[in-house]
């Protein structure tokens, strides 16, 4: 019998497991996949959103500018790269310069730090890419960009060092009440827990419908994205919007904290929750509309992979975090929309509140540790990648040359309290495979050390969901 269960590993379940770790409670994250941040968490901008974009008074905006002040802490507890780069939000007409007085005016009721309405003067001094018909642009400092691959997994695995118990490819099909507790059921196992969180991402409000009257619909939006070689790393230093529409953010061009550059995302609503295609048509929209801010940005060129995301939109436009009606305890964290990775920390704040609202003892652990120790051999000085290759001469063997990573990052990779068990996993936790080659090189090198770390043979190795096998057989 767990205290809480929290049903997803996305971001938010993982900010959530975390911040809970902190007190003597009895967790448990459950997740269908076989491993963490593989939904919506791993396929989206990486933008921590200064928090000016949400309407006021909504839970959004209540959690924007309070989530993105919880970054510089937390990232350096995790050991997770975040800079804050600041964004500018672009105006090319009067309606749009209008537009972007009513953004900075929001922002500020929102509590939003710094806003600046820059001049064209201004803004091409600090953007010398962007294109000259540009009027005027929003600037909002404390906008920053992250691995949110990265952030998810740290969550996790400090949540798993300080007690939390996660269960990988754990489909929930079913809950019940039963007594005080609830019996969460997938097709070969059963955990009960005193209270449930639903962070179920684009499966919400399916995962609510197992125990509550229905109550909101989830629908998913496809983002597609290019993501360009470090060939274009400088040609902007902000993530650059252009003015906001009904349909989202726009086309954006952001800068990662690994040196590459993103583009878009679409706007597609879908049926499937499950669709991630990327398409000509809807890549060439993006290509369109970068090029409208920067026009002499490289897209085809240097596109060196192509990329779909879902987000979970509910109906009524804001996040849902509330008990659910009709079930005690039972607690929906649903529709949790761009800017859901910049509100992560807050959200968690904010659940930990219901709970002890419901009569949880929120004791403080006093052997609750924040912090993780994680540093690729390439960060190191070259006095303490010597000490390191003494130590382990797995730390002299570069299996990715396009990032740099070593067989020791990948076996550490391997061997973290969460770790991979997939060649994406390997990718998600040490970028080997991130490069402009996208694993043509280092793919099969990656498998054979999955294989010896793991005790499995070649053909049972993944590319990363279940059944995704790479090798079929020998041929010879």
């Amino acid at each position: 019998m767990f205290d809480v269960a929290v049903i997803g590993a996305g971001v938010i379940g993982a900010a959530i497991a975390r911040e809970l770790s902190k007190y003597e409670l009895d967790i448990v994250v459950l997740e269908r996949e076989n491993d963490v941040s593989v939904g919506t968490s791993k396929a989206n901008s990486g933008i921590v959103h200064a928090g000016y974009d949400p309407e006021e008074n909504t839970l959004m905006a209540k959690f924007s500018a309070k989530g993105n002040a919880l970054f510089d802490d937390m990232c350096k507890e995790l050991c997770v790269p975040f800079v804050r780069n600041g964004s500018l939000v672009v105006a090319f007409d009067d309606e749009q310069l209008a537009h972007i007085h009513a953004l900075k005016q929001r922002g500020e009721n929102n509590g939003v730090p710094g806003l600046e309405i820059l001049s064209k003067e201004q803004l091409l001094e600090k953007e010398t890419n962007i294109n000259p018909a540009a009027k005027a642009a929003l600037f909002a400092p404390s906008a920053g960009i992250i691995d949110p691959m990265l952030l998810t997994i740290a969550l996790v695995e400090n949540a798993v060092m300080n007690g939390v118990s996660c269960l990988l490819n754990f489909e929930v099909i079913s809950i019940k009440k039963e007594g005080a507790a609830y019996q969460i059921m997938s097709p070969d196992n059963c955990v009960s827990a005193k209270y449930v969180i639903n962070a179920a991402g684009v499966f919400a409000d399916e995962v609510h419908n197992m125990i509550a009257p229905p109550a909101f619909a989830i629908t998913p939006v496809r983002g597609q994205y290019f993501l360009l070689d470090k060939e274009e790393k400088g040609i902007v230093n902000a993530t650059i919007f252009p003015c906001p529409t009904e349909k989202g953010k726009g086309m954006l061009i952001v800068p990662t904290v690994h040196g590459n550059v993103m583009l878009g995302p679409t706007y597609e609503n879908l049926p499937d929750k499950e669709d991630l295609a990327t398409t000509e048509e809807m890549l060439e929209q993006v290509s369109v509309g970068v090029k409208q801010l920067v026009p002499q940005i490289s897209v085809w060129r240097n596109n060196i992979r192509t990329f779909a995301g879902l987000r979970a939109v509910a109906e009524m436009g804001d996040f849902i975090v509330q008990e659910a009606a009709g079930a005690p305890n039972f607690f929906d964290v649903a529709g949790i929309k761009s800017p859901g990775l910049s509100t992560a920390p807050a959200i968690a704040l904010y659940v930990a509140a219901l709970l002890e609202e419901k009569g949880v003892a929120l004791h403080k652990k006093p052997s609750f540790d924040p912090n993780i120790s994680r540093r690729l051999f390439s960060e190191m000085t070259e006095e303490e990648q010597s000490a390191k290759i003494k130590e382990n001469p797995l730390y002299g063997r570069v299996i990715c040359r396009c990032e740099n990573i070593t067989e020791g990052d990948i076996v550490d990779a391997i061997k973290a309290p969460i770790g991979a068990t997939t060649l994406e996993g390997v990718k998600r936790r040490c970028r080997a495979g991130m490069g402009r080659c996208q694993s043509g090189f280092c793919g099969p090198k990656v498998q054979e050390i999955l294989a010896r770390e793991l005790g499995r043979t070649l053909d049972e190795v993944m590319l990363e969901k279940n059944a995704s096998y790479i090798l079929t057989g020998r041929t010879k």
